[in-house]
Formats: C-alpha cells, structure tokens, sequence
C-alpha cells in the first residue's frame, strides 16, 4: 500500500481562516499565547506520527482537533478486537481494517479543514529518509525497540525533533529530543536483550495511560510549533498511575553517543531488527515485537 493523501474540502493553507474555522478554534484565539497568529503556525505545520494505535491515536486525534493542517500516519498493521481497549481512533466496524484507513477517516470526520497522509508501510531503513524529512517534527509511538531506534537515528539525520513516548501496564513517559540536545542513544545506548522486557501483548497494558502520555506528546508537539513554554528537552517525565505520581528526570546528552556525540560513529541508517534482535516487522504479522510503548 503506498502513500495517500485524505482532505475534505478546506481553506488553503496560506488563506485567512473562514468564519467556520474561527469558530472550532476560538478557545485557541482568545489565548494570548496562541492568538490568530499561533492558529496560522498549527496549520502550516507539517507532523509525521509513527504508530496509528495507543500513544498514535492520541496523539493524532489532538493534532487535528487542534487544526495542525498536514498530518502523517505511519502505519502498516490492521486493526484487532484488542486495540479496541485504548486505541481510539479505531471502532469495532474497523476490526480487520488497515489502521491507516479507520484512522484517516476518523480524524478527518473531527476536523475536515486537515489533510492527512497515509503512510501504509513499516517504517524501514530503505524508507525513513524519504519519508520523515517530508514532516517538521516526528512522534514516536512505535511499539517495538527497532522502530523506536529507527525513529530516533532517522529523525536526527534529518534534523527533526523527535516527541518520544512510551507505555507499559501501568506506566508511562514522555521526552523530547531536538537535534544537538540529545537523543533515544544518550538514554539508552543499547536495547534490552530480546525478551527481557515483555510487550503490551505479554504483560499488557490500562488502556487510559495511553491517552495520559498521548496527550502529554500532542502538548509538546504544540509547544514545539508555537514557541511557547518550557519543552520536555533534557527532562524524562515518569509516570506512575497507580500512585498517580510524576517524576522528572533530567537528561543530558552524551558526548559519547555514536549517534549524536562529539565523534558520532553512525552516519547512515542501519539493520535495527539485526541491532535489537528481534524478526523483521513486516514478517511479524502485527504482533508485538518488544516493548516500550503501545501495542
């Protein structure tokens, strides 16, 4: 399945807002740190997420509520009667339907002023550079460790601020990593062994946490485009929702880091399911390879 292209019929980007859209967002332009002029930054803005299931959904759904106007989804699995406990772009109808297809509609029958880019393929090495510079800023909700390794080296080549989240039964965090302010490398310089940390699938996952981090990622997505408040850059948000605590960790880059260091080894896009030990997703048939975030 190639790319696509979803938009019902909309202002331009570069025209002045019609009175309908000065409506939907009016809770944006009366914010004096939003205002007309931060409105017109969200729809020039280009996003691309990275998973259209638990952190996806979110996280896309907010985007376009929000009226970011072009918006990608990365994408190759079809939707199970198992997302349907978190995933809330997908509805029981769409159970055997590819996510990329439910998820597009969705968001557009939210906001039809937003063009959505269906990407419906694994993000791969042979890709990722064609695809993620075509995007100001990457979201990272992919489900296993080759991907979240694949997002973060291929972000960083590109220049792009990568929003990275991650969940797990009852836990989850959020940080962001811009260019030369770090990167997933400084914080963990190698993945786990295969099957130390068990995947959603395994040791599953409340389907609420999905939308706390979700929802934590599309506010620094916002912070990012408009210029506003203090970004996740340097700090790891913790939560913990059965004692409902959040803990910052700060985060510093590693000037060892073979990615973003003072003398980076990696160059170029490399095998990641050879680095992290696990089969080729697109051979997976959308089971959960690793772990770290939604399934």
């Amino acid at each position: 399945m190639g790319d696509a292209e979803g938009r019902a019929p909309g202002a331009p980007q570069g025209s002045a807002f019609t009175p309908e859209e000065v409506m939907r967002y009016s809770r944006h332009m009366i914010m004096g740190p939003v205002g007309p002029v931060g409105q017109r930054k969200l729809r020039n803005a280009s996003v691309l997420v990275v998973g259209a299931g638990g952190l996806g959904s979110p996280v896309a759904l907010y985007l376009a509520l929000a009226g970011v106007g072009r918006i990608g989804l990365v994408d190759f699995d079809v939707v199970d009667l198992s997302n349907l406990q978190r995933q809330i772009l997908h509805q029981t109808a769409d159970v055997g339907r590819p996510k990329i297809l439910s998820a597009q509609e969705s968001l557009l029958a939210y906001n039809p002023h937003v063009t959505v880019n269906t990407h419906g393929l694994p993000l791969t090495s042979d890709n990722a550079l064609e695809i993620i510079p075509e995007y100001d800023i990457v979201v990272n909700g992919a489900d296993n460790f080759a991907t979240r390794y694949l997002a973060n080296d291929a972000a960083y080549l590109s220049g792009k601020t990568l929003v990275d989240g991650s969940i797990l039964l009852f836990d989850g965090q959020a940080t962001v990593y811009r260019p030369g302010e770090g990167c997933y490398r400084c914080l963990y310089p190698a993945p786990p062994p295969p099957g130390l940390v068990p995947s959603c699938a395994e040791a599953g996952v409340l389907g609420a946490i999905t939308g706390v981090v979700g929802s934590i990622q599309a506010t620094e997505v916002f912070k990012q485009i408009l210029g506003i408040g203090e970004p996740l850059v340097g700090r790891l948000l913790l939560i913990d929702a059965l004692t409902m605590e959040f803990r910052m960790m700060r985060v510093r880059r590693d000037p060892a880091c073979p990615l973003c260091g003072d003398a980076p080894s990696i160059h170029e896009l490399i095998d990641y399911d050879q680095f992290c030990g696990t089969p080729p997703l697109a051979v997976a048939e959308g089971a959960a390879v690793a772990a770290g975030a939604h399934a």
